[in-house]
């Protein structure tokens, strides 16, 4: 009998692990690795660095003390605020900076693409373009709404290299500053929302972010446009925002490099893409060195570290702060100084000369 009662509470226990297990969803499955090897959080960078893909909406009358006191602690020299908008608010944005913290902030324009198609408009965009440079603009920052979402005055989706733009590309030439511009979207956006989507838990959480070759073309087609953009204005610097997407294939990133010159990219959100592949995109950050950014995105600085662990040190399988854009560990690429430097810092002073030098060290 006693037997016979150890084998039902035995059975009893084993179904309620598996119904356990069953219920358990991806979501949920969030395993404490057992694996011990040396290592430890990066918590500010080895140098002084520029994070040139930030946005602040509120810097026309916030206190930038708010701002700045994480800068420090994580040895941010320079954040590039891609959010200036144009007119009155920018205005507004350079005013409070001089007043406040004149060497530690920098602002990028934004161009209104609404009205592409009426007579003038691109007349009328690029003239405001250059009374923004005028008043303190640094850069412009297109959004990923063009290709996306922005239409002309017929409704029609506007491409990203629409000749009817060429104006505001070629005043970006004229007047030495750099564009720098998302396009698209993961490709894993468009693909089949199924099991064999590395995005699957992003594309559940956030659904708005799913997209087909009609919602609202291709992939590739967006893709294709921004390049041949690049190709036509071969005067105007391009910062590729999120490494043109092309993080989880540097090797076709190696080639749009090379056959594109003036083209540069910025890391911004996909550090988990370069943590997966230490070998590879260290391999890749030697090579291109000259041509790569730090940027980050997303305002959120206790996420900073991971990138300075990617970056810097050598340490194994250690976490990503997303489950779902990483549920992989990440690895060290264990960069060296000089290569960290310009990618810090130098590349970012390369295009934006007015940045000032005595934030950064001396010995170069």
């Amino acid at each position: 009998m006693k037997n016979i009662f150890s084998l039902m509470a035995c059975c009893m226990l084993t179904t309620a692990i598996s119904q356990e297990t069953l219920e358990m969803g991806f979501e949920e499955y969030n395993p404490i690795p057992t694996l011990v090897v040396p290592g430890e959080e990066v918590p500010r960078a080895k140098f002084p660095f520029v994070d040139i893909h930030s946005h602040q909406f509120r810097m026309t009358d916030q206190d930038l003390s708010e701002l700045v006191a994480p800068m420090d602690r994580m040895n941010m020299a320079v954040m590039v605020n891609l959010s200036g908008r144009s007119g009155e608010n920018l205005e507004r944005m350079i005013k409070n900076i001089a007043s406040h913290y004149p060497n530690r902030f920098v602002v990028f324009a934004n161009v209104d693409f609404q009205g592409v198609g009426n007579p003038g408009w691109a007349e009328a965009a690029a003239a405001q373009l250059e009374k923004d440079v005028k008043n303190g603009a640094r850069g412009l920052k297109i959004y990923k709404s063009l290709g996306l979402r922005n239409r002309d005055v017929s409704g029609k989706r506007i491409a990203v290299d629409d000749p009817r733009l060429d104006p505001i590309w070629e005043t970006c030439a004229a007047l030495k500053i750099p564009v720098l511009i998302h396009s698209a979207d993961p490709k894993s956006f468009w693909d089949p929302m199924d099991s064999k989507n590395e995005r699957w838990l992003e594309l559940k959480t956030r659904p708005n972010r799913k997209r087909s070759d009609t919602d609202p073309a291709p992939w590739e087609q967006i893709i294709a446009e921004q390049h041949n953009m690049f190709k036509k204005h071969p005067n105007t610097l391009f910062i590729n925002a999120h490494m043109g997407w092309f993080a989880n294939d540097l090797a076709r990133l190696s080639a749009l490099l090379e056959e594109i010159p003036n083209m540069y990219v910025g890391i911004g959100a996909i550090i988990a893409e370069l943590g997966r592949q230490p070998k590879n995109a260290r391999a890749f950050f030697i090579r291109y060195q000259d041509r790569i950014l730090f940027g980050k995105d997303s305002w959120q600085p206790d996420e900073f570290p991971t990138y300075f662990r990617v970056l810097e040190s050598d340490d194994e399988y250690f976490p990503y702060y997303k489950k779902y854009h990483a549920f992989w560990a990440m690895y060290g690429l264990d960069l060296p100084d000089e290569v960290l430097k310009k990618v810090y810092y130098k590349n970012a002073i390369k295009l934006i000369p007015s940045i000032d030098l005595s934030l950064f060290p001396t010995d170069g």
